[in-house]
């Protein structure tokens, strides 16, 4: 009996406090638009058409008690076949190909006879594995290998089909490569991780089993795998693409959407826990500015709003000329985060339909005829600008969310009339006055992360690869944005719930009020002094659940 193996490492801190995600219940939709096509609700096909960022999100979170399992469709598997044939004939022609019959990198110019070929196959794998750090959540591991799995299902990889169907295999037992966070540069693919996700492949390794990391070789024999044999082009394809950065960039922006309608449910419980005005929404004022974003936000607060007693209650004898920009300006700071996002969504959308390994191969009509041509598809640049543009994001839904959130607890706008942090007895309670300083640490550490990772460069291979994209490190900091967002959200939502119940009996709009009822079904009104940080957390869990996505 083998020895157990080490316990895990301790978690990264840019990693999300939310690893395990709720299963997708049985009403989970699946968009026709985007996705390879689902056949039902527990299996995503692969067929060489785009992968939606819902299916990602529904397998890299299913769990083998509520499992969506992969697929390969039959006209994947045929564009694999191809490829592979290729790959064949031009091993047979005995030419030098790139990632055939070479080194790689800056020993590109090496030959490497086919006698050796399965050798440097494994070699690359092992060599490139090479991470440091905490392990990535779960949930990215599998991500990653979805994505790798679609983008060799496309058949312009030139492997061959027993190792995709070994890729598909182990995702659907939840055999999921455990892969420290850094390593990548994002420029030559997500190398190091990538390479971690592959010595799975080889019986090396280590991989998630039963919540903890153990040894590859021991877990999948136990699953009666036999280590793989990977022949010419394969190590390379598994190593040489932008799984990581679009994995990540794709279950951000499931969550990053989450934590927005959340934000939104929030600002609209503002604009009446502070007793402010609605003529800032007024539709002609977004109409003259022509921003999308901003018009739709202020679409979507005046629906929130629809129907509210407390904006009435003051439309006479309010001494106040204009509400702070907090709540002002709203539509504009938020419908500008949108209108990014939306960005980041569209390049990430455009990554789940692409092959970014190298060389590429291009089946010819004849079997065997075709192309393999070199580029430089697994750069990282487009989704490196992307994913640093959403940590600016959320650095401005934050910021304003934290500034609504200061403005309602100081309580010092006394036409409002709320107690001083929304206390039960100023003075003696504190009520929710460290709420906002929390909210402050978190805004605080987003801009210091908002920072972009994709505006430096270190070349590496000594000097063949002298641009690379960083996007890896801006996947991880995004990732923890996103996380921090949720955070500053949260606390919004529980102080906002509590003003508005401080305007009772009169009520708001049926949409903020629904908002308030799901804060209410996990957190109880304050009555005198308790620790904040459980109700926090609990409206965090309802964030991530996409909870408020219909308010």
């Amino acid at each position: 009996m083998r020895a157990r193996p080490r316990p895990i490492r301790p978690r990264n801190p840019y990693i999300s406090r939310f690893p395990v995600h709720p299963p997708p219940t049985s009403q989970t939709t699946v968009s026709t638009s985007n996705a390879a096509a689902s056949t039902n609700d527990q299996t995503v096909v692969l067929d060489g058409s785009p992968l939606s960022i819902a299916d990602v999100a529904r397998v890299a979170r299913s769990t083998l008690s509520a499992p969506v399992r992969l697929a390969l469709a039959p006209a994947a598997r045929n564009e694999v076949l191809r490829s592979r044939a290729v790959v064949e004939s031009a091993l047979s022609g005995g030419k030098a190909v790139y990632g055939l019959n070479t080194g790689f990198g800056s020993l590109s110019r090496v030959r490497i006879p086919h006698e050796r070929a399965c050798e440097l196959q494994r070699n690359i794998i092992r060599s490139h594995a090479a991470g440091v750090g905490e392990h990535l959540p779960r949930e990215v591991s599998r991500a990653l290998m979805v994505v790798l799995a679609a983008s060799l299902a496309r058949g312009k990889s030139g492997i061959r089909i027993e190792t995709l169907e070994r890729i598909v295999d182990l995702i659907n037992a939840h055999v999921d490569p455990a892969i420290p966070s850094r390593g990548s540069v994002g420029a030559s693919g997500d190398l190091a991780p990538l390479a971690h996700a592959a010595l799975v492949l080889l019986g090396e390794g280590e991989c998630w089993h039963n919540g903890r990391v153990e040894p590859a070789g021991w877990v999948t024999k136990s699953f009666g795998y036999t280590p793989l044999e990977l022949e010419e082009k394969e190590g390379l394809a598994l190593l040489n693409g932008t799984h990581l950065m679009c994995a990540t960039g794709a279950l951000l922006c499931h969550d990053f959407r989450n934590a927005f309608d959340a934000a939104l449910a929030a600002a609209a419980m503002a604009i009446d826990a502070a007793k402010a005005t609605d003529a800032f929404l007024d539709p002609r004022i977004h109409e003259a500015r022509r921003q999308p974003g901003q018009i739709e936000v202020a679409t979507r607060l005046r629906g929130l709003l629809s129907g509210s007693a407390i904006l009435p209650s003051h439309a006479e004898n309010d001494p106040r000329v204009q509400d702070p920009y907090s709540l002002r300006a709203m539509p504009q700071v938020l419908g500008a985060a949108l209108d990014a996002f939306r960005h980041v969504e569209s390049v990430v959308a455009h990554e789940l339909g692409a092959v970014t390994d190298n060389p590429l191969v291009f089946a010819g009509a004849s079997a065997g005829g075709g192309d393999i041509v070199s580029g430089g598809n697994f750069h990282g640049m487009p989704l490196a600008i992307a994913l640093d543009l959403l940590a600016i994001a959320c650095a401005h839904v934050a910021g304003i969310s934290e500034r609504r959130t200061f403005w309602v607890v100081s309580g010092f706008d006394q036409f409002v009339g709320l107690k001083p942090y929304l206390a039960t007895d100023p003075g003696v309670d504190s009520g929710l006055m460290i709420v906002q300083y929390a909210a402050a640490a978190c805004v605080n550490e987003i801009a210091t992360l908002a920072n972009p990772a994709s505006v430096t460069n270190i070349p590496t291979s000594a000097g063949i690869e002298d641009y690379n994209s960083m996007g890896a490190t801006s996947a991880l900091k995004a990732t923890r944005c996103v996380s921090l967002l949720r955070s500053v959200v949260a606390i919004e939502l529980l102080v906002m719930a509590e003003a508005i119940e401080s305007h009772r009996p009169l009520k708001s709009g049926a949409g903020v009020e629904k908002a308030h009822a799901v804060v209410r079904s996990q957190v109880r009104k304050l009555d005198r002094d308790r620790a904040p940080s459980p109700d926090i957390r609990a409206i965090e869990h309802l964030v991530a659940s996409g909870a408020f996505s219909a308010s």
